[in-house]
C-alpha cells in the first residue's frame, strides 16, 4: 500500500463516506475506479463515486455479499453462506449499475480468496454506457460465478 499511497497518479480516499462523494474531491475524473468498500452497499456507493468518472472509464469492484443482502441474510459470524444470495447480491449490484445508472456491466469474477470471516466475494466490472462485450443477462453471469 504504501508504494500506491506515493504514487502521484493514486487517489487515496480512506475515511470518506462514499454515498456522499462530490466530484471537486478529486484532481480529475478518473478514468478507473477500484472500489473495495466496508460496511455499506456498493449498491448505495457507487451512484455518487461512478457521476465522477470521465466519460470513458472502466470501475473494478469488490462485491461483499454481507452488505449487499441485508442483515436477515447474514448468517453467523456475518457469512452469508447461501450461494443464491451471493448470487442475488451480484445481481443487484450489476441491475443498480445496469438498471439503474444506465451503464455497462462487462463480468462478474470470483476474487478466488475468502474474506476475513470467510465470505465468498467477487469482482464486478463495469464501463461507461455502450460498451463492447457488455453482460445482458446478469443472472446467467452471476451463475457461472455462484453455481
Amino acid at each position: 500500500h504504501w508504494k500506491l499511497r506515493q504514487d502521484p497518479r493514486v487517489t487515496v480516499l480512506e475515511r470518506t463516506n462514499a454515498r456522499n462523494l462530490g466530484c471537486d474531491a478529486l484532481p480529475w475524473r478518473p478514468d478507473l475506479v477500484v472500489a473495495d468498500l466496508s460496511f455499506i452497499s456498493l449498491a448505495k456507493a457507487l451512484p455518487a463515486v461512478l457521476r465522477c468518472a470521465a466519460d470513458t472509464f472502466d470501475c473494478l469492484a469488490l462485491v461483499k455479499p454481507q452488505f449487499e443482502v441485508g442483515r436477515e441474510k447474514v448468517g453467523k459470524g456475518g457469512v452469508v453462506r447461501d450461494p443464491a444470495e451471493r448470487r442475488a447480491a451480484l445481481v443487484a449490484v450489476g441491475e443498480m449499475a445496469r438498471d439503474g445508472l444506465g451503464l455497462s456491466v462487462l463480468v462478474y469474477a470470483s476474487s478466488q480468496l475468502p474474506g476475513p470471516a470467510g465470505n465468498r466475494e467477487s469482482f464486478i466490472w463495469i464501463a461507461e454506457p455502450g460498451r463492447t462485450g457488455a453482460v445482458e443477462d446478469l443472472e446467467a453471469a452471476a451463475r457461472r460465478v455462484e453455481p
